[in-house]
């Protein structure tokens, strides 16, 4: 066994193992608790049906031709992605969204989307995950989205510096934190991954000096300067690599398949 360049995740070069396509499909429909978010924007789940079998899967932030083609070249069988293509459904296939499925078709490869239900897991979720990146003790649930709360809020022992935290961050995520100071030290943290700058409503519930999520939002200023809450930007995009590479990590290890993470960083 070898690590793929950057990845995280493990690369089976021998013996490589076969799954049928529904079996996977099915599987993780279940393990990523697909059911729990059926208001999701995003058609979670198989959203490309590809080859009937497969051994070789890529994993990566973003359904575009960037990704497709890089697992065409790999002849990955089965992707899974955190945005994919088809939101709230498809009203034509012209332009980019025909050459997008073009690749895919052409190629025989399996798209497979998971959004809201992969920022909450518990387990394999971006969120989740982000707090244990940032040393993070987990204390709850944080950040409630069209119902749900998607991200979790944790606790340091010891307070630390906006400035100390963020280049915890930075390390971390492999990012450049823009970073909001309104003289907290950084203790109760909430964390939502992506755009999930609307938590911010959350933070006077849970005492929560510190907010990190991906994008910056003009909007969160204003909130953020009347309740005290430091504010830090992580990237929607290295926010959210988190979560399919530990799905990537997890299939490699239960099923023995051969897994990579496919990196496209936007910077954004």
């Amino acid at each position: 066994m070898m690590s793929a360049s950057g990845a995280g995740l493990k690369i089976q070069k021998s013996a490589m193992k076969t799954i049928p396509l529904k079996k996977l499909v099915s599987f993780l429909d279940s393990k990523l608790e697909l059911s729990e978010f059926p208001g999701d924007e995003s058609s979670n789940g198989l959203q490309i049906e590809g080859n009937p079998t497969v051994t070789r899967i890529g994993v990566a932030v973003d359904a575009c031709n960037y990704v497709f083609q890089e697992a065409a070249t790999k002849k990955m069988e089965f992707l899974i992605v955190h945005h994919g293509l088809i939101w709230g459904g498809i009203r034509s296939v012209t332009g980019v969204m025909k050459h997008r499925i073009k690749t895919l078709l052409d190629s025989d490869i399996s798209l497979y989307g998971c959004h809201l239900p992969l920022d909450r897991h518990p387990e394999y979720g971006n969120n989740s995950l982000l707090l244990k990146a940032l040393s993070l003790r987990k204390m709850g649930e944080f950040g409630e989205y069209h119902g749900k709360r998607i991200g979790y809020w944790g606790r340091y022992s010891k307070g630390l510096s906006l400035k100390e935290f963020s280049g915890l961050a930075d390390r971390a995520l492999h990012t450049k934190a823009i970073t909001v100071d309104f003289g907290k030290k950084v203790m109760n943290v909430g964390v939502v991954s992506g755009g999930g700058w609307s938590a911010i409503h959350d933070a006077e519930k849970f005492d929560i000096d510190t907010l990190l999520v991906g994008e910056p939002s003009h909007s969160a200023y204003t909130l953020a300067e009347e309740m005290k809450v430091n504010l830090v930007f992580a990237g929607h995009y290295a926010t959210e690599t988190l979560g399919v590479r530990a799905v990537g990590s997890m299939l490699a290890s239960q099923f023995g398949l051969w897994t990579e993470f496919i990196d496209h960083p936007t910077g954004l």
